[in-house]
């Protein structure tokens, strides 16, 4: 890995964004508007709203992060580009990570946003400080990001790609603890949920909103987002051929 390749690969992602208006709106504008439409959704019951607001916000950013990472990166494998890449010195981490970097910082700014509205103008009121919530999200954001450049690899077109949503998303979501609590699940579906890195991203969102401190468990589950977010980036670059398809 060469660092200063790694942030010309980087670079060059950011470039490729800012000419995709279309994605900036998928990844910036949209969150904030369905934390807003979940606000209406559920006018009246501000308990029920604050209770499942800081959890959402992480949500939101790992869903849409994982598609738009795995459609990118996909046409970077079809279209001939990475063929051409990696002709070149660039190395497999450096590609990767220059992805990682610029859909990490553009995941920190997506969350930042969300959280932005969600606690100035939608009045979401949380146990935990807003920069903690930030923080959570966006790490829910960046495992997003490595999930969808993992899975990449298993695509041939971007209807495969989007059908990874229902195949490995859905069912993260189902067992997360979002819609019934884990402890009230069968006992196989308790242990399939313990094995799926969602479940531990939602967790320490959803233990800060409701205790407000940083304890033991929700270090845990962020060490546990972590890892699993740095070995599907190392997954990911073992999946990288010299020559492409």
């Amino acid at each position: 890995m060469t660092p200063r390749i790694t942030v010309a690969t980087a670079v060059r992602v950011f470039w490729q964004l800012r000419r995709d208006p279309r994605t900036i709106a998928l990844l910036l504008v949209v969150p904030p508007v369905l934390m807003t439409l979940l606000r209406y959704i559920l006018n009246g019951q501000s308990e029920t709203f604050n209770r499942i607001a800081a959890p959402m916000l992480g949500m939101f950013p790992f869903i849409i992060m994982f598609l738009v990472t795995s459609i990118t990166m996909l046409r970077e494998r079809t279209s001939g580009t990475l063929e051409r890449l990696m002709t070149t010195p660039l190395g497999k981490l450096d590609l990767l990570l220059g992805y990682g970097i610029a859909f990490g910082v553009m995941g920190v700014l997506q969350s930042t946003v969300a959280a932005l509205v969600a606690f100035g103008l939608l009045d979401v009121h949380t146990q935990a400080s807003a920069g903690l919530v930030i923080l959570l999200a966006a790490g829910n954001a960046v495992l997003g990001m490595a999930l969808g450049l993992f899975v990449s690899a298993f695509a041939r077109s971007e209807f495969q790609a989007v059908q990874f949503m229902p195949a490995m998303v859905f069912p993260q979501m189902l067992l997360s603890g979002l819609f019934v609590p884990r402890d009230d699940m069968a006992r196989a579906l308790q242990w399939l949920a313990d094995v799926l890195p969602l479940t531990y991203a939602y967790d320490a969102l959803a233990r800060v909103e409701a205790s407000g401190s940083f304890d033991s468990r929700v270090a845990r589950d962020l060490a546990v987002t972590i890892g699993v977010t740095l070995l599907a980036l190392a997954l990911g670059a073992l999946t990288l051929r010299r020559r492409t398809a």
